[in-house]
């Protein structure tokens, strides 16, 4: 492979990222030694309601358990799909055939704490833990409590939704190769979820947001099915806005490498006035935002740089009234620091008006008339300003006959005009 200007040898990672991309999906393929008997009932008829809420399908109902997996393609040709396994699988059968498929729960009231309070172990079908561990991780989940007008709003800590939707690309897009299980780490104010085999092929950080590779797809299909997740997305999108419409800070994968996926979610709110601005913009301007939206303006709310793809939403975002630009920046608009009663902070922000920057400008060329004064000096009078803005504002009080030039480019110098 290349490495700059050179060509070196592939290294084991890489060699095991391009052998994945070819493989076959493992959830699709059969465990010959696996048969029926080795899934558990209880989770059949747990996917065949879900599977039936989601289709209204009544005929689910009435087939028997193998023409159902055979339906759902978790079993072809009487054989047992892996997917059966790590979704209906009895605890007994996956201690035989693929012990990995497990997920561990652990809870630690403070992050420095090294032991652990509550742990549990899920090494069975996921349809038979999937809510017991919603409902384990629910046991403490706090509320923040914020007034808003005469009432008091409540956010969990921790939104079901993406909470859940975390487990669901855990469990579906891990890779079961490896021998690790699936670690879900619960603090107080965070979760951590950290799932065997780093990303699929063709995912980063950056990409995640559109760019699905589903490594597990006959999984993902059953999820799919039971309206559990999107039938070709990753859901992150999903948990990213979720939590900017929550005001939290947005889904970390910093952790990540080629051999774990390490995703933290955090769930301190931030800014709980963001939050029912969003609502009120929305209700007000019957504005639909959409995903990347919402990410967009938390990351402008916390002033973190924006990578290319929110920068192509800011068109709409100004159109819509709920961001202005300052400069080559952008700024939350006028409505949000009036709506949280902060106006001395959008002024700040925003900087000076234009006729204080005008008035800025005379004064400095008024003090430097003899010499007369370079543009250079003017845009040192208004550093927060672009050369092209300050290049407006000269262009006008040129207008204005308040100022005049002699020179051209780099020479020129500005001096007070005749009504000066």
């Amino acid at each position: 492979m290349r490495s700059h200007d050179a060509l070196v040898p592939m290294t084991p990672e890489k060699l095991q990222q391009i052998f994945a991309e070819a493989e076959p999906d493992f959830s699709a393929q059969i465990c010959k030694e696996a048969t029926i008997g080795n899934l558990d009932q209880h989770a059949i008829e747990t996917f065949r309601k879900r599977w039936h809420r989601r289709s209204g399908n009544d005929e689910l109902l009435n087939i028997s358990s193998e023409r159902l997996l055979e339906d759902a393609e978790l079993l072809v040709d009487g054989g047992v799909t892996y997917a059966a396994l790590i979704l209906l699988g009895t605890r007994k059968a996956l201690g035989i055939h693929l012990a990995q498929a497990e997920a561990i729960f652990e809870y630690r009231s403070k992050e420095t704490s090294l032991p652990f309070q509550q742990r549990k172990e899920y090494r069975k079908g996921f349809f038979l833990y999937y809510d017991d561990l919603w409902n384990t991780i629910n046991l403490r989940n706090d509320e923040y409590q914020y007034q808003d007008g005469l009432f008091m709003l409540t956010v969990l800590s921790f939104n079901e939704l993406v909470i859940r939707e975390a487990i669901l690309n855990a469990v579906s897009h891990r890779d079961y190769r490896h021998a690790g299980s699936v670690f879900i780490k619960q603090y107080p104010t965070k979760i951590e979820l950290v799932s065997p085999g780093g990303f699929p092929p063709g995912i980063t950080p950056e990409n995640i947001l559109w760019k699905q590779h589903p490594r597990n797809r006959r999984i993902a299909e059953v999820f799919a099915r039971c309206g559990m997740v999107e039938r070709s997305g990753q859901g992150a999108n999903r948990m990213f806005e979720l939590c900017a419409r929550e005001s939290k800070q947005p889904p970390d994968y910093s952790g990540t490498d080629d051999y774990e996926v390490f995703l933290t979610l955090y769930g301190k709110v931030q800014d709980p006035r963001f939050l029912t601005f969003l609502e009120k913009i929305g209700r007000e301007r019957q504005v639909s935002f959409e995903a990347t939206d919402f990410i967009t303006l938390d990351l402008i709310n916390r002033e973190e740089k924006l990578p290319q793809w929110a920068r192509d939403r800011i068109p709409v975002l100004l159109k819509s009234g709920v961001v202005e630009r300052i400069g080559r920046k952008y700024m939350l608009s006028r409505k949000y620091y009036e709506f949280v009663d902060r106006k001395g902070v959008y002024t700040r922000k925003r900087g000076l008006d234009r006729e204080t920057n005008k008035q800025l400008l005379l004064k400095h060329i008024k003090d430097n008339k003899n010499q007369g004064s370079q543009f250079r000096d003017l845009k040192e009078v208004l550093p927060s300003l672009s050369r092209d803005q300050v290049k407006k504002i000269l262009a006008e009080m040129k207008r204005e006959k308040n100022i005049c030039v002699v020179g051209k480019t780099s020479a020129a110098r500005w001096y007070p005009g005749t009504g000066n």
